[in-house]
């Protein structure tokens, strides 16, 4: 490949978007939401799928809270502790799911909510 060649190759439009973090924890929260919705019609046929879509939010949200409990993190403290809250409130919920005692309604909400605040902030 010559020096022109390079340079075109280098320049030209890429084929998949540069992501931002927000771009990212959307995409994250979308998956999973998606997936947990998608299995929860059908945990008679698929009850591993479904339990793998809960723990994947788990540790989701499990990353989450790592993030934001570091001295580093930048949010706003309230924000921070909201979120943490968010992720012993999911941790707990879906212990309650396996146990039979709750649903995933909650949990999907809450992803969703999660979803709209990340769309709403990376479109200002």
């Amino acid at each position: 490949m010559n020096a022109l060649q390079m340079a075109r190759t280098a320049y030209s439009n890429t084929a998949a978007p540069i992501k931002t973090p927000r771009g990212t924890e959307y995409e994250a929260f979308a998956r999973i939401t998606h997936r947990l919705h998608e299995t929860s019609g059908n945990k008679k046929n698929s009850y591993a799928a479904y339990v793998k879509a809960l723990h994947d939010n788990r540790r989701l949200w499990t990353l989450l809270a790592s993030n934001v409990a570091e001295k580093e993190n930048k949010l706003p403290p309230n924000l921070r502790a909201q979120i943490f809250y968010l992720a012993q409130f999911t941790a707990k919920h879906t212990s309650d799911i396996l146990s039979k005692k709750a649903d995933e309604s909650a949990l999907i909400e809450i992803n969703t909510a999660i979803m709209r605040g990340l769309h709403k902030e990376g479109h200002k």
